[in-house]
């Protein structure tokens, strides 16, 4: 009984996704080794190789970079270049964070990072301040509607814990924050190597009267930020077992996107139009009364009406509207550049199709949100508003409103390479 109740307790537990982002050096692979460690969420064979490697290294202190810089190439050069996920829970809440690099050739790898996250975690060094790299990670952050940022500024201990260092640069972000669309913003002071605010709250900022940064974590609210007005269930796959015992059984399955189903309710599926109602939900080997983002479940229905993998189950009186002609933020991704009337394969929830670039309307500077309407192609890395003209209707809503029926992946046909990600408007 006991084992039963801490697997229901671990399936309720909810879970928040976050990615890290700052420029070299600001301490970003410290700062994850130091929630690690401080939420034991490491195992004593691996400390001691890491303190051991500190040791060789000769530093006075545990290196706590090196539980997650795990490529070697990252170990050598010192900066993160790819997208590594940690995971590791508290009795509160579990957690994936996803370690993205700042350097500006890696724009790519922080879009994939950030593009499932919940909250956004940027990094500044206190002695540096605000630079370019970290206006760039707000911007990218707020782009793709991460709806909580936290500033952590780090270092506290090399600048004597001082709190005009921290109001500097406190003010500076603030006003910056107010060009951008950041609904929810937490600034902390911290020091990764030191611990101070990052589990436990530091003694040695007693003007800081805020929580740290472990509180702030496991206490933000993130279940009203998913779409719960908006039906939307993208059809994965048909589930017709070849068994005697479930022979009449059919089944839709895919993950939840938007709104709330329950049995009896009224939908329609997209692309037909046709309509019925929810027979009953299934989730592993039970019947529920619901399903909601992000719930994998699979949906039966009264009727018998055509269905398959790529089709939509909606609410009658509140659809996605079918479109071939796409508005939207790319970022592209590969170094041939992506130019007008190029043909991609475009994957949007589980439907597929092949799209052609119509015109890149303009290129955005992420650093100074300037748009550069003369951009006749994007290069890789690049920002930029384009149009698509699509083979198939997307059934698609502002990515504002929904970030999964509100994004795709542009792929090359030829190598099968995802050479772009968008948003679209």
């Amino acid at each position: 009984m006991a084992t039963e109740a801490i697997t229901q307790q671990g399936q309720q537990m909810d879970m928040l996704r976050f990615a890290t982002a700052g420029s070299v050096d600001d301490g970003k692979s410290t700062l994850i080794g130091r929630l690690l460690l401080d939420s034991k969420a490491i195992f004593e064979d691996q400390l001691a190789a890491v303190e051991a490697s500190s040791v060789s290294k000769g530093f006075d202190y545990t290196d706590l970079s090196l539980l997650t810089d795990g490529l070697r190439s990252e170990r050598e050069q010192g900066i993160t270049i790819d997208v590594a996920y940690r995971y590791f829970a508290t009795p509160r809440r579990k957690f994936i964070i996803a370690d993205t690099p700042g350097h500006v050739q890696y724009t790519r790898n922080m879009v994939t990072g950030a593009s499932t996250a919940d909250l956004g975690l940027v990094l500044v060094d206190a002695r540096q301040g605000l630079t370019e790299q970290s206006r760039r990670h707000a911007v990218l952050l707020s782009l793709l509607r991460v709806p909580h940022l936290v500033l952590a500024v780090n270092k506290m201990d090399l600048v004597d814990y001082d709190q005009a260092v921290f109001d500097r640069i406190h003010q500076e972000f603030t006003s910056f924050a107010t060009k951008l669309s950041i609904p929810d913003l937490e600034i902390i002071p911290i020091s990764a190597l030191k611990g101070d605010n990052v589990v436990t709250r530091s003694e040695n900022m007693p003007w800081y009267q805020g929580q740290s940064l472990m509180h702030h974590l496991e206490n933000v609210h993130v279940a009203s930020d998913r779409d719960l007005v908006d039906a939307r269930f993208p059809v994965q796959y048909v589930i017709r077992p070849k068994s005697d015992k479930f022979h009449d059984y059919r089944g839709y399955a895919g993950m939840v996107a938007g709104g709330v189903f329950k049995p009896g309710d009224e939908v329609m599926a997209l692309p037909s139009g046709l309509t019925t109602k929810i027979a009953g939900i299934d989730l592993y080997d039970r019947q529920i009364d619901e399903a909601f983002p992000p719930m994998s479940v699979t949906i039966r229905l009264e009727d018998d009406i055509d269905v398959s993998r790529g089709d939509m189950l909606c609410r009658p009186q509140n659809a996605p509207t079918p479109s071939q002609d796409i508005d939207a933020m790319v970022c592209w991704m590969t170094n041939e550049p992506m130019r007008p009337r190029q043909k991609l394969a475009i994957k949007h929830t589980t439907r597929t199709g092949r799209a052609l670039v119509k015109n890149v309307q303009y290129r955005m500077d992420v650093n100074t949100l300037h748009r550069d309407q003369d951009a006749g192609e994007l290069g890789l890395n690049e920002i930029g508003r384009v149009q698509l003209r699509t083979t198939v209707p997307l059934l698609c809503d502002p990515y504002a409103k929904n970030r999964t029926t509100g994004s795709f992946i542009l792929i090359d046909e030829a190598t099968g390479v995802t050479v772009a990600a968008g948003m679209i408007l």
